[in-house]
């Protein structure tokens, strides 16, 4: 069995987490296409290393409403027509030296928590979804308000294959048709 260490959740020395606790969890979005941040250099690379384009942010969590709002929802989004031209997540709890480098660089003033999911282009943030957001909301919601700010800032064009290719994976990991009309 996975065991918490108390030294780490009492201070900031190493994960709060087993890897194994936060493994699927980063798989879901590394598998769609998410690039993973896992050091200060990684977010610099990400976040100022492609001037001029868009990125989608996961900051990823443990947590029920990452399960079942945020990365859903985050993947939903990709189904639009226009999308950002780079996915990234980085892992709350884990890897908390980039993530303090994230948010001190890129969230100045904002009161750090997760998940959060965002838009960024050269170091702004367009679109910043909190937790407070996040958890009293669903994953339509959220892809709905990604949507909106990919169609007004984003310019990349995805394609069917593209499109059937996540369609194929969504259904794979949450046993649910996301294109599959209601009757």
């Amino acid at each position: 069995m996975a065991m918490i260490s108390l030294d780490s959740l009492m201070g900031n020395q190493g994960p709060s987490y087993p890897e194994q606790i936060a493994a699927p969890y980063r798989k879901e979005l590394v598998d769609a296409g998410f690039e993973q941040m896992m050091s200060v250099e990684d977010v610099e690379k990400v976040l100022a290393g492609n001037p001029g384009k868009t990125v989608l942010l996961v900051l990823n969590s443990v947590c029920g409403c990452s399960a079942r709002v945020s990365r859903p929802g985050a993947l939903l989004s990709f189904f639009n027509h226009v999308v950002p031209d780079v996915k990234a997540t980085l892992f709350a709890g884990m890897e908390k030296e980039a993530v303090a480098h994230f948010r001190a660089n890129y969230l100045n003033g904002i009161t750090p928590s997760s998940p959060n999911v965002l838009l960024l282009k050269d170091g702004q943030v367009l679109l910043h979804l909190q937790r407070h957001q996040i958890e009293t909301t669903d994953a339509g919601t959220i892809a709905d308000a990604l949507i909106t700010a990919y169609n007004e800032y984003c310019t990349k064009q995805t394609t069917e294959a593209e499109r059937e290719e996540l369609r194929s994976y969504f259904k794979n990991l949450y046993q649910v048709d996301p294109l599959a009309t209601q009757e």
